[in-house]
């Protein structure tokens, strides 16, 4: 289904490895294990613990290690090391999100002291195609080939002497990867759709909303559109090349923005549904159709449910899947 070809790591050896891999698709969690001939324990969001019986299901078939994404989760690494003492493998993906752009993003620095302390064989794990054949921001697979295969193994002893950061750098140099170029190329009639997951920001409008059908997306704001192509480049009145100029773009864009200016008015609004989140339980529908604004200082949501994010009382927000965000709001989930 994914044009996948894998290389089967032949000097496993029956050792431990801690197993690190860039993230670009939907199914890359079970890639390792392709490679692998060993069980790896995965360290997996919370939020797959929090959907009752499937819950159950996966912890029955492979026993993950739950971590609280984008902060310090001491359990987490607790568990790690309980794993590694008692004989077993882990698999992680340190950027703990999929790419939006096709570029390997952000990794906590904090993978490095754990690596250190688990003392482990580091065996990279490189994807490779799976932007092409899968973006985060789509909803359908493209025809096109992916290559899994591990790139090399750092021995405990090369890096015994390293600091944490010096550790974290070179996971980073290993495990970068960028896909916002024209190699292979990768169809589907809809590939377009859904872009606007990720595109929020004209260069002609400002932050605005996009529209997409088929291979072409249009802004709402000033009606300029472009087309994706199979190459995986922009085509028409932007002047942009590849999704990764123009997320690079967006960023800068708001990085630069005075927030404090933006709080009279919504910089943009959206429908939405609002769950409280029972971890390692499930999930509670607060309400359907929620009317969603962003401010420069906080999240607004009215309707049947009405309820305000401040960002000072935020202690952190994470995106999971193409377009659900986790609140961690006052000692709950939203």
């Amino acid at each position: 289904m994914y044009g996948l070809k894998v290389e089967k790591f032949k000097e496993e050896n029956d050792r431990q490895y801690l197993v690190l891999a860039n993230h670009q698709t939907g199914f890359d969690q079970f890639f390792p294990s392709f490679a692998f001939r060993q069980h790896l324990y995965y360290v997996a969001s919370e939020d797959i613990f929090s959907m009752g019986w499937i819950s159950k299901v996966i912890q029955w078939i492979a026993n993950p290690i739950p971590i609280k994404k984008q902060v310090t989760d001491i359990r987490a690494v607790m568990n790690c090391m309980k794993v590694a003492k008692e004989g077993g493998s882990i698999a992680m993906f340190p950027e703990g999100n999929r790419t939006f752009s096709g570029e390997t993003g952000a990794m906590n620095p904090a993978i490095g002291g754990l690596a250190k302390k688990l003392g482990l064989p580091i065996a990279f794990l490189k994807i490779e195609g799976g932007y092409g054949v899968q973006p985060r921001w789509s909803d359908v697979r493209r025809k096109g080939k992916m290559k899994v295969y591990v790139s090399c193994v750092l021995e405990p002893e090369e890096y015994k002497g390293w600091s944490n950061n010096e550790l974290y750098d070179r996971i980073c140099k290993e495990l970068y990867q960028n896909e916002a170029n024209s190699e292979g190329a990768f169809y589907h009639k809809k590939s377009a759709e859904y872009i606007e997951r990720v595109l929020y920001v004209c260069p002609h409008c400002g932050i605005t909303h996009f529209e997409s059908s088929g291979d072409t997306f249009r802004c709402t704001s000033c009606g300029r559109s472009a087309k994706y192509l199979p190459s995986k480049e922009i085509s028409g009145e932007f002047s942009f090349r590849y999704l990764l100029d123009w997320y690079q773009y967006q960023q800068d864009y708001i990085n630069a923005l005075d927030t404090l200016a933006l709080t009279a008015e919504p910089v943009i609004r959206d429908t939405c549904s609002l769950y409280k989140v029972n971890l390692y339980e499930g999930k509670e529908c607060l309400a359907q159709d929620t009317q969603l604004a962003l401010y420069g200082d906080r999240i607004e949501m009215t309707g049947s449910v009405t309820k305000t994010f401040p960002f000072d009382k935020i202690d952190t927000i994470t995106i999971l899947g193409k377009n659900k965000l986790d609140i961690y709001h006052e000692d709950l989930v939203y």
